[in-house]
C-alpha cells in the first residue's frame, strides 16, 4: 500500500487534498526525466513504416502456432532495434564527461505500463535472442512487473529503451532520452490507412516510430540511418521472424 496523507476538509476551491507519497520507481522516473529535460539536448526524428507484410506475417503465425505463442509486436520491435543497434555503435552508446562510451553488450530497456506507473525492465543481449526468445522473456518481465516482483538487477543495464503506447491507442509521442543512454525510440499504433499501390487504392497498415536521441553523441545523419534500418527491417518480416 502507498503511503498517503489525507489533509482533512478542503480549504481551497479545489477540495480537500490528499498527498501521496511516489514509490522509489516513480521518485527514480521523476528524478531522470528532469535530468533528461535539462541536461540532455535531445533531437527529435519520426517515420512512418509501412506495416502491411509485418502485419500480415504475424497473422499467420498466430494462426499456426496460436495467438499465445506468436511473438508480439514489442518483441518484433525489440529484436528489430537490436540488429540496427549492433550496426550503429553511437546508438549504443552514452556520452559522459566529454567522451563517448560505446557499450559491448545491446541490453534494450522496455517501458511496460502498470497501473498509474511504469517499469523499464531489460531484456539482455537482445542481438543474440531470437524474436520467440525476446518475445517470451517479455512476457515474464511484464508478469513479474504486474506482480511488483521485478528485481532491481532486470531494471539495470540498458542501453538503449524502447517505449510502446501504441497498444493504449497513441498514434505517436515524443519520449524524453533516458540518462545515460543515447537513444529513446517511441512506438505508436498501427493503424489501418488508404495507400496507393500499383495506382490503386487500397488498404494498408502504417505505423509512426520516433526517436529522440542525444544530439551529442548521435547526430542527425547518424540517427536518421538508424531509424531508417529498424524500419526497414519492420517492412521486411522475413529477416525477423525467419
Amino acid at each position: 500500500m502507498e503511503p498517503q496523507i489525507d489533509t482533512g476538509a478542503a480549504t481551497t476551491a479545489k477540495g480537500s487534498v490528499r498527498v501521496q507519497e511516489p514509490t522509489r520507481a516513480e521518485r527514480l522516473i521523476a528524478r531522470r526525466a528532469a535530468e533528461s529535460r535539462a541536461t540532455v539536448p535531445d533531437l527529435e526524428l519520426a517515420a512512418i513504416v509501412d506495416m502491411s507484410a509485418m502485419v500480415a506475417a504475424r497473422s499467420e503465425l498466430g494462426a499456426a502456432a496460436g495467438t499465445e505463442s506468436a511473438p508480439s509486436l514489442t518483441a518484433v520491435i525489440v529484436k528489430a532495434c537490436a540488429i540496427a543497434l549492433c550496426e550503429s555503435p553511437r546508438a549504443n552508446a552514452c556520452y559522459r564527461d566529454g567522451h563517448f562510451e560505446l557499450y559491448s553488450r545491446v541490453n534494450v530497456g522496455v517501458a511496460i505500463t502498470t497501473g498509474d506507473s511504469f517499469a523499464v525492465p531489460t531484456v539482455t543481449d537482445a542481438d543474440v535472442k531470437s524474436v520467440s526468445e525476446v518475445s517470451a522473456e517479455l512476457r515474464s518481465l511484464a508478469a513479474s512487473v504486474r506482480a511488483g516482483t521485478i528485481t532491481p538487477p532486470e531494471l539495470a543495464g540498458a542501453t538503449f529503451t524502447v517505449a510502446n503506447l501504441g497498444t493504449l491507442g497513441v498514434s505517436a509521442f515524443n519520449p524524453p532520452v533516458v540518462p545515460p543512454q543515447a537513444a529513446i525510440l517511441a512506438v505508436g499504433a498501427v493503424r489501418e490507412v488508404p495507400v496507393v499501390r500499383n495506382g490503386d487504392i487500397v488498404r494498408g497498415d502504417e505505423m509512426q516510430l520516433t526517436l529522440a536521441c542525444d544530439h551529442r553523441i548521435l547526430y542527425g545523419a547518424l540517427a536518421a540511418k538508424f531509424l531508417a534500418r529498424i524500419r526497414a527491417l519492420l517492412e521486411r518480416p522475413q529477416e525477423l521472424l525467419g
